[in-house]
């Protein structure tokens, strides 16, 4: 916890808004994007998406994994608790749906569904996407699907699946996700064994989102590896998501922005 605030007062001390920004790439999308206020209709689904999950009281065994599907943790939680605790916030998932809105990516991948909620923003902010979410516990996973049809989401294909084991056997460089939400295993190795798979599918385009930068010096360090590394031009640190591009035509920058 200790570490969690030093970092936040340090990305407070160095962080900019949109009057800060010279990239125009970066200043459209801070502006039209970020601190867009508009107040959209799928906002209403998202809220109700969460509401139903949270007065679902019923339990499910949930089962977390290690490397290789070794079996980290299982206990049984309330589904309630399980969006509190564990959930993307509402705030996160306004701006995860705008993000898809804004880039409009033909295909998506997103690594950690649990219960669906970001997911769920992705699928709305571009209906007509192919959605592909990967979950290692099937309990969980099974409990996300039927939210997905509960509010007529069609555009997902939930696979449960060991993330590692995915990527390895998916070969990447035939299968390009124009953006990428990785919201799987927040420790260094994984998220740098992650980034390694896919870097194949880069193109121009390509956006990917690595949330929790900051959650450990473990997972610092991995965000620090990433934006120094020779293919990634454009970084932006939102605090709670480190967001990542690729496009060949802007000078390297890493930018520090409050949302």
């Amino acid at each position: 916890m200790l570490q969690q605030i030093k970092s936040y007062l340090n990305f407070l001390y160095h962080s900019k808004n949109e009057h800060g920004v010279h990239s125009p790439f970066v200043f459209n999308l801070v502006t039209k994007c970020f601190y867009d206020k508009q107040n959209y209709p799928e906002y209403v689904v998202l809220k109700n998406y969460r509401n139903t999950l949270l007065q679902n009281k019923n339990t499910i065994e949930v089962t977390d994994f290690g490397a290789g599907s070794r079996v980290f943790k299982s206990n049984t939680r309330q589904i309630a608790k399980i969006v509190k605790t564990a959930g993307i916030t509402p705030k996160r998932a306004e701006l995860l749906f705008r993000i898809t809105k804004y880039f409009q990516p033909e295909s998506i991948l997103e690594i950690g569904t649990s219960l669906g909620l970001a997911t769920s923003a992705l699928a709305l902010g571009n209906p007509k996407a192919k959605i592909t979410t990967l979950e290692g516990c099937k309990n969980t996973l099974h409990q996300c699907q039927s939210q997905l049809q509960k509010f007529n989401i069609n555009n997902v294909d939930c696979v449960n699946t060991e993330f590692s084991s995915f990527l390895n056997n998916q070969q990447p460089t035939t299968n390009n996700r124009q953006l990428i939400y990785f919201d799987g295993n927040h420790s260094k190795a994984a998220t740098l064994n992650y980034f390694e798979l896919l870097l194949p599918t880069v193109t121009n385009e390509t956006v990917w989102i690595f949330d929790d930068i900051h959650w450990s010096a473990d997972m610092e360090e991995a965000w620090e590896i990433i934006k120094n590394h020779p293919k990634v031009t454009v970084t932006i640190d939102t605090f709670q998501w480190g967001m990542v591009f690729f496009r060949a035509e802007q000078e390297k920058e890493h930018f520090v922005i409050r949302v």
